[in-house]
């Protein structure tokens, strides 16, 4: 079914995902363990999706869960632990904050997406998703914000909780939209193109470092000076 899109857009989505995981790498501090977990979970999840284990979508509970609840589970333990802790304090807030950039390259693809009848319109910038602002926002706030310090610390929590909040709901109206028994959305043109590779990598991959990329920015802003992780 994948097939039948046009390969530029495949194309640009992988890069999408290449560039999301190189910004998140380089706010991490170069960390090459963070690095080599990111890329195995993605080669992973791509042999697992390109055998068709995501497209059967009847199973109780949903095959999906095995692509959003592992990284769930380990951004809770980093927030839990003592060296995840650590790990969240030493990232660049100015480098998490230019990453979410990303999501302008994301809407453009979910656009090319609803052309071809991949996923529904309410997905994109013309039905519910507004995340396109994030991304247009994001450099002036990394550069305003953190590389030249001109905003204040409650504008930056702001700005994080609100793109958070946008975030969180094209998640779910994308998780309500897909062809799942608990499908609410979207059944004239259910969302199925992350039940394909490469936009498995979306929820698997790109939500993940972007949620994490809001979540330890709003720690470290919201911690103490001189508090230790």
């Amino acid at each position: 079914m994948i097939e039948t899109l046009p390969a530029y857009i495949n194309w640009l989505f992988g890069l999408t995902t290449v560039l999301a995981v190189y910004l998140f790498y380089r706010a991490t501090g170069n960390s090459k363990t963070t690095l080599w977990i990111i890329v195995a979970w993605l080669i992973l999840q791509a042999f697992i999706s390109l055998t068709g284990f995501y497209t059967e979508t009847d199973t109780r509970p949903p095959r999906f869960l095995l692509l959003i609840l592992p990284p769930l589970l380990l951004i809770i333990v980093l927030f839990v632990t003592p060296k995840g802790k650590r790990f969240i304090d030493n990232m660049d807030p100015a480098r998490l904050t230019y990453l979410h950039t990303i999501r302008i390259p994301i809407e453009v693809v979910l656009f090319l997406l609803i052309m071809h009848k991949f996923v529904p319109q309410l997905m994109t910038f013309e039905g519910r998703n507004f995340d396109l602002l994030t991304g247009l926002t994001a450099p002036l706030v990394g550069h305003f914000g953190f590389t030249r310090q001109k905003l204040g610390k409650w504008f930056l929590l702001a700005w994080n909780f609100i793109c958070l909040g946008l975030l969180i709901n094209i998640a779910i109206t994308a998780l309500l939209s897909a062809p799942f028994p608990f499908q609410q959305f979207a059944y004239d043109q259910p969302n199925v193109a992350v039940l394909y590779f490469p936009y498995i990598w979306l929820p698997c991959g790109i939500v993940p470092i972007v949620l994490l990329s809001h979540l330890a920015v709003i720690r470290q802003l919201l911690r103490k000076p001189g508090e230790a992780s």
